[in-house]
This record gives C-alpha cells, structure tokens and sequence, in this order.
C-alpha cells in the first residue's frame, strides 16, 4: 500500500525527503498548491487526490470533527519539536503502525511519546 502525502506550509519542506525513503509519495503543498490557500481549500485537493495532509495546524482536525467528514485523512504533529532530522525516526513509525487507518480515513495526532487515532467520520 503506497501513502501519498501533502505536506502543509507550517512544515518544512524537508520533510518530502523522508518520505520516499520509507516507500511513500509526499509533496510540499507550496509546489502543488497556492501557498496562502485556505486550510478548507488543502482538504478538498487531498481528499481529490487521495492524499494524507501531514500538518502541524490544529485547525485540520477541528475541520474534520466539524464537518464529519470521511477524507481526507489527517496526520498531526503536536509539539514544538516538528524538524525531521529530530523526530523523523518517530514519525515515520507511526506512520507505518496506522498505514491502514491513513488509508480508510483517520485522523492521527502524533506527540514524541505517544500517538492517538481517531478513525473518520467523527
């Protein structure tokens, strides 16, 4: 099972680099999209695409409550730590423990020592 992700602007673009290293697409939403885009407008491309948002923005997961919404999938970093040469080894983990949860619809809140998921819709 290939992930695609994109990756939300209040995240480095370092983190496309981590990525195919693990087997999985990703894409920096500053090269697909309008860097000042609505958060409104980064769900609806994933959702068309197919894609994870992978994002550091609490908004993603009130947005998918709000809406009870079934995609996209959201992956969210919590914590001031979010450089991947710091948390890169974590994430990616976590990334494979909930691959089938990313695919089917979930949200993932991801914290350096722990990780919760909540399958979509809520």
């Amino acid at each position: 099972m290939t992930i695609k992700l994109v990756i939300d602007m209040n995240l480095s673009p370092e983190w496309v680099e981590v990525q195919p290293a693990i087997g999985w697409q990703a894409a920096h939403w500053s090269n697909v999209g309008n860097s000042r885009a609505p958060d409104a407008q980064i769900m609806e491309w994933a959702a068309r695409n197919e894609c994870v948002v992978f994002t550091h923005d609490l908004d993603f997961g009130a947005a998918l409550a709000l809406t009870h919404a079934s995609a996209p999938s959201v992956f969210q970093i919590r914590g001031k730590n979010v450089l991947p040469e710091d948390i890169a080894d974590k994430v990616v983990a976590t990334l494979h423990r909930y691959e089938s949860e990313l695919a089917t619809g979930a949200l993932v809140v991801f914290e350096e020592n722990r990780a919760r998921v909540r399958v979509l819709p809520f």
